[in-house]
């Protein structure tokens, strides 16, 4: 998966998750949200920004409150976190084309315990989803496992 997301981004490290994370639940959230989601410091974070802006990828906006600044992708950076999404949905795919359907069926099954189990925090939600297609796991249904997780924790 590492492979086909740096691939389809041009870059390595952390460039391919930002871009993923910011096509989906973190467009127009602050440095401190990538950075959280990222695994990074606030100053890697910014770096990681900047070489986006560079690129034409990302812009930063005024935050909500005045004092934080917000990342936004242009358009071409939507296109590319799409890109860097189907890239890895084809790289797990060719994976798991080996497996029966009643395997892949339990292969969810025991993935979906396994991510819950992982889930104490928003932030380890975060962290966790920083590569994640919402569509796919079902997180706009109610469904994503992860997004469960952390609601309970959040109770």
């Amino acid at each position: 998966m590492r492979v086909a997301t740096e691939a389809a981004a041009g870059r390595s490290g952390s460039g391919p998750a930002a871009l993923a994370a910011l096509s989906t639940y973190l467009d127009g959230k602050g440095i401190d949200a990538l950075a959280r989601s990222l695994g990074l410091t606030h100053s890697a974070a910014v770096r990681l920004v900047d070489g986006l802006e560079a690129s034409g990828l990302a812009k930063r906006a005024r935050g909500a409150d005045g004092r934080s600044v917000s990342v936004m992708l242009t358009s071409t950076g939507r296109t590319m976190g799409r890109d860097i999404l189907a890239a890895r949905q084809r790289a797990l795919t060719e994976v798991l084309d080996g497996l029966r359907s009643s395997e892949r069926r339990a292969l969810m099954d025991a993935c979906e315990k396994l991510l819950g189990g992982l889930t104490a925090s928003r932030a380890d939600a975060q962290r966790i989803c920083r590569l994640c297609d919402p569509d796919a796991c079902g997180h706009y249904e109610g469904r994503c496992p992860v997004t469960l997780a952390a609601d309970a924790a959040s109770r």
